[in-house]
C-alpha cells in the first residue's frame, strides 16, 4: 500500500530540512565561527533591535523616529504571535548538535519548541517595520537581520524552515501593524488645489531664512548646503539675534522676494513657518518651506520632508493654496478689544487650557534634558497641576481641561490629532476636553481604552468658526507651538487658500476646486 502524497511531499521536505541544516554544520564559514553566535546572542529577548530602535531615535529625524516606533511595535506582535501561537501549536524538537562544532555552539541552550525560529520573526518584523517608513533605514539593517537569522542554523538551534517561517511570520506582523496604523506613504498627503507658482530651476529669486536655534535635526545638519546645492542662485539669511527680531528679518527677505517677483522660504520649526505667514500674505509671495525643528508638522502635512523635497518643487513650481487660521481679539463686556489689537494666525492649531503649560514647560526643560524627555515630565506636571480653564465657548459657558481647534480636520488616534488628509477643507477641527471632578485622570484612562467618542468628557466637532469669551485675565493660547498671552475674548476662523505652498505633487491625477 503506498504512501498519501501529503505524507511524501512532507518527508521530502524533512529530508531537505535536514540536509540544508547539515550542510550549514558541515561547512567552514571564515571569520563566522566568534561573530554569528556573539550576533545570536545580541539578538536576545530583542535587545539588538531595541538599542538599533534607541540609535534611530536618537541620532535621526521624525522620519526615522517613526521607522524605530513602527519596528519595535511589529518586533512585539511577532514575539507575541511566535510565542503564543507558533511554538504551542508545533512543539519541535531542536537540531541534534553533534555535527556542529562546539565553538559555534550557544552557552545556554534553548529548551522551547524549534518552530518557529523567534529570533528570525522578531529580526524581520523590525526590519520590515522600519522600512515602511524609511527605506534607507531598512536597507541599512536589512543585512544584520539577515545575519541573525542565519545565525540560529549556523550555531545549530534551528532548522532552515524553523528560521523560513519565523521570517515569514515577522513579515507578516509588520504588514499587520501597518494595517491597523498606516504609514505615512498609505496617506499621500493633500494634492488639492494645486496653485500657479513660479518655478525657479537655479533658485534665481528664491530668498530664504535659515533660523538655527530651531534645533535643526542631524539628517539636516547642513540645510544651507544642500540648499546651495539644488538652488545656487538662492539668496541664504542666516538668522542671529543681533539681526532683531525674527518676523522682522523674515519680512524683509519677502519684500526682497515680491520686489524680484520670486519666492519667500524659511528653514526652522513649525514656529518658524508661523512668523512667515503674515509678510508672505502682506507681500503677495509664494511660501517655501524647509523641515529644519524639531516636529516640523506642517512640512510634515505638506509631504515635506526633507531640503531635496522642498528644492524639488521649487525647481518644478508646484504647489498648494493652503487655509490660514486667524485669532481675532473681539470686544466683549468685560474685555474691550484694544483698537491697535492685531490678528494672530496659525497654520496648525491653536490651543487654550493645559496644552499652553505644556509647551511652556516643555521648552524650559527640553535644552538641559532634551525634547522627548521634557514631553514626558512636562505631561506630569500638567496632569498634577493644572486646573480646569473657564470660558464661554460658542455662547455657552464651559469648565475645560483643553480647548484644541485645528487648521483643517485631522485624523484622530485616541486623545491626540494625527495628520489632516486636506490642507483647503475650509474647516476647524474643535476638540474639548472638559473639566470637573477626576477629569482628567478619567479623560486619560478612556483615551487610553479607545472610548473618546463614547465619553461626555470630551467633545468634537467641525465648525468655520469658534468664539471664547469671558477668558480670565492671564490666560494663556498657543498657536503652532508659541504661547503668548491671549485676549479676554477672541474669533477663531479661516482665511480660505489664502497661502501659496510649495510641496512635491504626488503622481497621478488630482482633485481641484
Amino acid at each position: 500500500m503506498s504512501d498519501h502524497p501529503a505524507s511524501r511531499v512532507r518527508r521530502l521536505l524533512r529530508a531537505l530540512d535536514h540536509a540544508a541544516f547539515e550542510k550549514v554544520a558541515t561547512r567552514s564559514w571564515p571569520g563566522a565561527e566568534r561573530a554569528l553566535p556573539r550576533l545570536s546572542r545580541g539578538a536576545n529577548h530583542g535587545l539588538l533591535w531595541f538599542g538599533v530602535a534607541a540609535g534611530m531615535w536618537a541620532v535621526g529625524g521624525t522620519r526615522e523616529r517613526r521607522a524605530a516606533v513602527r519596528g519595535v511595535a511589529s518586533l512585539a506582535l511577532a514575539s507575541a504571535t511566535v510565542n503564543t501561537l507558533g511554538k504551542g501549536a508545533v512543539r519541535r524538537t531542536r537540531p541534534l548538535l553533534d555535527g556542529v562544532p562546539v565553538i559555534r555552539h550557544l552557552p545556554r541552550q534553548p529548551v522551547t519548541s524549534s518552530f518557529p525560529s523567534g529570533h528570525a520573526a522578531s529580526a524581520v518584523a523590525f526590519t520590515v517595520g522600519a522600512a515602511l517608513e524609511s527605506r534607507r533605514w531598512g536597507a541599512a539593517i536589512a543585512p544584520v537581520a539577515a545575519s541573525v537569522a542565519f545565525s540560529r542554523v549556523y550555531t545549530g538551534v534551528h532548522y532552515p524552515s524553523d528560521v523560513l517561517v519565523g521570517a515569514g511570520l515577522g513579515a507578516g506582523a509588520a504588514f499587520a501593524v501597518r494595517g491597523l496604523v498606516p504609514s505615512r506613504s498609505q496617506l499621500p498627503p493633500p494634492a488639492r488645489p494645486r496653485a500657479d507658482a513660479p518655478a525657479l530651476p537655479d533658485g534665481e529669486g528664491l530668498f530664504v531664512v535659515v533660523n538655527p536655534s530651531s534645533g535643526a535635526q542631524p539628517q539636516l545638519a547642513d540645510p544651507v548646503r544642500q540648499l546651495k546645492i539644488a538652488l545656487p542662485r538662492a539668496e541664504v539669511i542666516i538668522y542671529e539675534p543681533d539681526a532683531g527680531p525674527l518676523p522682522d528679518v523674515i519680512a524683509e527677505a519677502a519684500r526682497d522676494a515680491a520686489r524680484r517677483g520670486g519666492v519667500l522660504g524659511v528653514c526652522g520649526g513649525d514656529g518658524t513657518v508661523n512668523a512667515a505667514v503674515i509678510p508672505a500674505l502682506e507681500h503677495g509671495v509664494p511660501l517655501m518651506v524647509l523641515p529644519g525643528g524639531t516636529f516640523n508638522h506642517f512640512a510634515a502635512d505638506l509631504g515635506t520632508e526633507s531640503v531635496a523635497e522642498a528644492c524639488a518643487a521649487v525647481a518644478r513650481g508646484t504647489a498648494v493654496r493652503v487655509d490660514v487660521g486667524r485669532i481675532t481679539p473681539i470686544p466683549s463686556p468685560h474685555s474691550p478689544a484694544r483698537a491697535d489689537a492685531q490678528p494672530a494666525y496659525f497654520l496648525n492649531t491653536f490651543s487654550l487650557g493645559s496644552y499652553p503649560d505644556l509647551v511652556r514647560l516643555r521648552e524650559h526643560w527640553s535644552p538641559r534634558i532634551g525634547g522627548p524627555a521634557a514631553t514626558l515630565l512636562a505631561v506630569s506636571r500638567v496632569l498634577r497641576t493644572t486646573e480646569p480653564l473657564r470660558a464661554v465657548v460658542n455662547g455657552r459657558r464651559r469648565a475645560m481641561w483643553l480647548l484644541f481647534a485645528g487648521n483643517g480636520a485631522y485624523r484622530n488616534v485616541g486623545i491626540a490629532p494625527v495628520r489632516r488628509h486636506d490642507l483647503a477643507d475650509g474647516l476647524l477641527d474643535v476638540r474639548i476636553a472638559h473639566g470637573g471632578h477626576f477629569a482628567r485622570t478619567r479623560l486619560l484612562a478612556t483615551a487610553l481604552a479607545g472610548g473618546l467618542a463614547r465619553t461626555r468628557l470630551y467633545a468634537s466637532a467641525r465648525s468655520r468658526h469658534l468664539t471664547v469669551t469671558g477668558l480670565p485675565e492671564g490666560t494663556q493660547m498657543a498657536y503652532d507651538g508659541e504661547v503668548r498671552d491671549a485676549p479676554g475674548a477672541l474669533r477663531v476662523d479661516k482665511l480660505l487658500e489664502a497661502l501659496t505652498v510649495y510641496r512635491p505633487l504626488a503622481e497621478g491625477p488630482t482633485l481641484d476646486h
